[in-house]
């Protein structure tokens, strides 16, 4: 009884809404009985398609979410809000970039600039980069150079 009463109460009131805010009513009430018919078993298997329709449809009419039965409102609301994080999560992911240097690399660049003190980067940088490699190598000792650059005076 209360139930035919909600329903008169709602029939009555549909002319008094917006003519988008029914269409969409009808789009949510029309995709619920399609998702009910194509069920298997006693449970409704939802879809992601069925997903980012029911959020995108409570996206541009929240008021749906008293229209949708077959989930609650608080689970549309979750997807709402996992759908804005992985977004914004994609968003903000890098980019790339410079690969960065293995460590067992970085120890043997050290490991030889501390052995060979008078070897600078260019000699090293069959290691890696020369950049990573000026980073992680000392500067070369005053006096290192070619023996022709000694003998100038």
């Amino acid at each position: 009884m209360v139930a035919l009463l909600c329903f008169f109460l709602t029939l009555f009131a549909s002319p008094f809404k917006s003519k988008s805010r029914l269409e969409a009513e009808n789009a949510a009430l029309r995709h619920q009985l399609i998702m009910l018919q194509r069920r298997v078993g006693g449970r409704v298997q939802l879809t992601n398609g069925d997903r980012l329709f029911l959020v995108q449809l409570y996206r541009w009419f929240p008021s749906v979410l008293k229209v949708i039965t077959i989930i609650r409102p608080e689970t549309l609301v979750r997807w709402h809000r996992a759908g804005f994080r992985r977004y914004w999560r994609w968003k903000s992911r890098s980019l790339g970039g410079r690969p960065t240097i293995v460590a067992d690399l970085r120890a043997l660049i050290r490991q030889m600039s501390a052995e060979n003190p008078l070897w600078g980067a260019p000699r090293l940088s069959l290691l890696g980069p020369r950049r990573v490699i000026q980073k992680l190598a000392p500067p070369p000792r005053q006096g290192a150079g070619s023996i022709a650059m000694r003998r100038r005076p």
